[in-house]
């Protein structure tokens, strides 16, 4: 069976081209090829879901750019020294349509935070969220260099570290998977950010709340305890990976963007469906961390359901 690729979307702005890169070096990492896509926007009258071959790809200029782009790296791109397998593939359509699927046939999905056109305002355009959201591969989202991030958290240790959130009470094992293959791949190290709700407070009546019932301490190294036991079968599986929990008071995704700045990656989960809302979603925490970490975001979708759920 072939390997699928690594697929990276070009537009031709300087965002896409930094997610091209990096899209370069995660398929060199996995031994895998490299699909560089251009999905050109059709007429609206023309049926989304339809999908269109593009004419010849030296007809494409911006498959043309992406082309210049990867020859101008110092280690080529082909070869002992690069990805042997490089792919120009153009595609007409609607972006937010034909992005997500994609990533049927790939192993990653990776694009910039923002494409040409919108406004210079926004954070995440609104094909990287669709992708995000309805990919069927992990897909990481590259933001523009110098993002600010309000008060940073020193590292845990030194050296390379990949960020993953973890939920004690609804943990992902695709999530954590992911985040501890990339660890390896990088030499880096697993931060896991664990937060929880301090001060825990419990409605009553409206405008009523009652102490907690167990102190912060107390909270904590029960939260600790979850959280080493759900990390400790992704270090039998990666022994030469170092994973450190970082329990931590206060909310998750001021948390894992505090943990951003420097980080390889930072590594989240999307919701998996329920039954009473089947439509795919985000969540406000992979949301915000989307929208305000300082380095890329990986997007994992969840593990499939077991049968007794």
């Amino acid at each position: 069976m072939s390997t699928p690729p690594v697929v990276a979307a070009v537009d031709g702005s300087d965002d896409s081209l930094r997610a091209l890169d990096w899209a370069y070096d995660a398929a060199l990492r996995r031994g895998a090829p490299l699909r560089v896509v251009h999905v050109r926007q059709y007429a609206a009258w023309i049926q989304p879901e339809v999908l269109v071959a593009a004419p010849p790809e030296a007809e494409d200029e911006v498959l043309a750019q992406a082309r210049t782009h990867l020859a101008g790296r110092s280690d080529g791109t082909g070869g002992p020294a690069g990805v042997a397998d490089v792919e120009y593939r153009g595609l007409d359509g609607l972006p937010g349509a034909l992005l997500p699927e994609l990533g049927a046939e790939a192993q990653l999905l990776v694009l910039g935070s923002r494409g040409r056109g919108g406004f210079a305002s926004l954070l995440l355009g609104s094909n990287g969220l669709a992708a995000a959201r309805d990919a069927e591969c992990p897909v990481v989202v590259v933001p523009r260099p110098g993002r600010e991030v309000p008060d940073p958290a020193p590292p845990a240790g030194p050296g390379p570290r990949v960020v993953v959130g973890l939920n004690v009470d609804s943990p992902d094992e695709a999530t954590l998977a992911f985040a501890f293959g990339e660890a390896a791949r990088r030499g880096a190290r697993v931060e896991a950010v664990v937060a929880y709700p301090w001060p825990a407070r419990t409605w009553v009546t409206p405008g009523e709340f009652t102490p907690p019932a167990a102190d912060q301490q107390e909270i904590e190294n029960e939260t600790r305890t979850l959280a080493e036991g759900f990390l400790a079968p992704h270090r039998t599986r990666h022994p030469g990976v170092h994973a450190e929990a970082r329990v931590l008071p206060g909310d998750a995704a001021g948390r894992l963007v505090a943990a951003s700045p420097d980080a390889e990656l930072v590594v989240v989960g999307r919701h998996r469906r329920r039954l009473l809302a089947p439509a795919r979603m985000l969540g406000s925490v992979t949301q915000a961390v989307l929208l305000h970490a300082a380095s890329p975001v990986a997007v994992v979708p969840p593990s499939p359901p077991s049968p007794e759920e």
